[in-house]
C-alpha cells in the first residue's frame, strides 16, 4: 500500500491542533456543568485540562486494552506530537476516568455526554423528519431506499433525503464530493449487512429508518449495527442510545418505532459493541474476531467521519487516490458515509480538489457541509 504522512496535531494552525487545544477544554467545561460532580471528579477534571493543554501522555495503570493500543509507547510525549487519532482517543479515556465512569462508586456508567445526546431527539426539527416519513411511503420503494440512504449520509441534515424525487437528486445533494451509490445497491441482495454506526441522537434515527426499509424491503435478511462499548467522542452511539431513539419512535407513535422494536427482538436487527470500536488505531489494525465479522457480512458500512478516518487511515493522502487502495485490507464488501470534518480524503475526481480549494480554500475539508459515498466491491 502506497504511504502517506500520518497526521498530528504539532502545526499550531493545523485543525487537528485546534481539536487538542480548544475544543477538548471547551467540552471538558461542558462536561462539568452538565452535572452536579462531587471534588474527587472536579479535580480529576481540572488536572485533565491542565494535562491536555500543557501535559504529556500518561500511562493508564491497570488499562489492559490500552496498554495494547500503546499508551506505553507514547508516554511522556506531548498530546501534540503524538498520532491525532491516537491523543483523540486518549482524550476520551482520560475524560471517562476523571468523571468515574468505569468506577467503582456512585457515577459508574453515567454517560456524561447524555444530556446532550437526548436534547437532540426532542426537537422540532427530529419531529420533522419522522413526520416525512409519511411523505416517504408514497415513493417507489427505490426512492425511498435512496431517500434514506442520503438521510443517513447527511445525519442532522437529514430533511435533505427526504426531499428527494425522482430525476432531482442533483439538485437534493450537491455538496457531494464523490457518489458511488450506483455500486452500492448490487451489494444487497437478502444476505448481511452490517453498519458500524456513527453518532446518537437525532443523527442514529435515519441509520435506524435506513435498516428498517432494507428488512422489510428484503434487501438484507439481516442487519447487524456496530456500537461503541461506552460513551465515546461526545455523540458516538451506545447500545443505551439506540434503546432511547427506539423508545422515542414509539413513544412519538411512529410506526417504525414498533417495526425496529420488533426486528431487535426477533434477531433480524442485532447490536454489537468491540472493544476495539473505541480504540485509537485504524481498522487495518482490527482484531481477528472483529475481521471475521466483517468478513461474514455481505456489506459492512461505515458511517460517518471518525470511522473513515479509522477505515482509510488517518493520513495526509493525496486526494485523488483511490478509495479501494487504502481500504484493499478490507475482509468483504465495504462502503463509506460519511459528511466530511476532518482533513483525511480519498478517491476524488482529480478536478474535484481544485474546484474546491479555488472555491473554500483548504476549509471544505473540516466544515461538514460536504459528504462522499463511496464503495469497494
Amino acid at each position: 500500500m502506497p504511504d502517506a504522512p500520518v497526521i498530528d496535531s504539532a502545526d499550531p494552525a493545523s485543525f487537528p491542533h485546534s481539536v487538542l487545544a480548544e475544543r477538548h477544554p471547551a467540552l471538558i467545561r461542558k462536561v462539568r456543568d452538565a452535572f452536579p460532580y462531587g471534588p474527587e471528579q472536579h479535580r480529576a477534571l481540572d488536572a485533565l485540562l491542565k494535562s491536555a493543554v500543557e501535559g504529556v501522555i500518561e500511562p493508564l495503570d491497570g488499562d489492559a486494552w490500552w496498554e495494547a493500543w500503546g499508551v506505553d509507547e507514547y508516554a511522556g510525549r506531548s498530546w501534540f506530537e503524538v498520532p491525532f487519532l491516537w491523543s483523540e482517543s486518549y482524550f476520551y479515556r482520560r475524560l471517562l476516568r476523571a468523571v468515574g465512569y468505569f468506577g467503582p462508586g456512585p457515577w459508574q456508567g453515567v454517560d456524561p455526554f447524555r444530556p446532550f445526546k437526548l436534547a437532540e431527539l426532542d426537537t422540532p426539527q427530529a419531529a420533522e423528519e419522522i413526520a416525512a416519513l409519511d411523505r416517504l411511503d408514497g415513493l417507489p420503494a427505490e426512492e425511498q431506499l435512496l431517500a434514506l440512504l442520503h438521510g443517513s449520509l447527511w445525519g442532522n441534515r437529514a430533511d435533505l433525503g427526504f426531499r428527494i424525487q425522482a430525476g432531482d437528486e442533483k439538485s437534493a445533494t450537491p455538496e457531494l464530493v464523490a457518489d458511488d451509490s450506483e455500486s452500492l445497491w448490487p451489494l444487497l441482495t437478502g444476505g448481511a449487512l452490517v453498519v458500524v454506526a456513527d453518532n446518537a441522537g437525532r443523527e442514529l434515527i435515519p441509520d435506524l429508518l435506513l435498516a428498517d426499509r432494507l428488512l422489510r424491503h428484503e434487501r438484507v435478511e439481516r442487519a447487524v449495527l456496530h456500537l461503541k462499548p461506552y460513551p465515546y467522542y461526545v455523540s458516538d452511539a451506545t447500545t443505551a442510545d439506540v434503546v432511547d431513539a427506539v423508545r422515542h419512535l414509539v413513544a412519538v407513535e411512529a410506526p417504525v418505532g414498533r417495526s425496529l422494536w420488533s426486528a431487535l427482538s426477533d434477531g433480524r436487527l442485532t447490536l454489537r459493541a468491540h472493544a476495539f470500536s473505541c480504540g485509537p488505531l485504524p481498522y487495518a489494525a482490527m482484531p481477528d474476531d472483529l475481521r471475521a465479522e466483517f468478513a461474514a457480512a455481505d456489506l459492512t458500512i461505515m458511517k460517518g467521519d471518525l470511522n473513515y478516518r479509522r477505515l482509510v487511515g488517518d493520513r495526509l493522502w493525496p486526494p485523488t487516490t483511490p478509495f479501494a487502495t487504502p481500504t484493499a485490507y478490507f475482509p468483504g464488501p465495504v462502503a463509506a458515509l460519511r459528511t466530511l470534518k476532518s482533513e483525511v480524503i480519498t478517491g476524488l475526481d482529480e478536478r474535484t480538489e481544485p474546484a474546491l480549494v479555488a472555491a473554500e480554500g483548504q476549509g471544505w475539508r473540516t466544515s461538514g457541509t460536504h459528504a462522499l459515498i463511496q464503495v469497494r466491491p
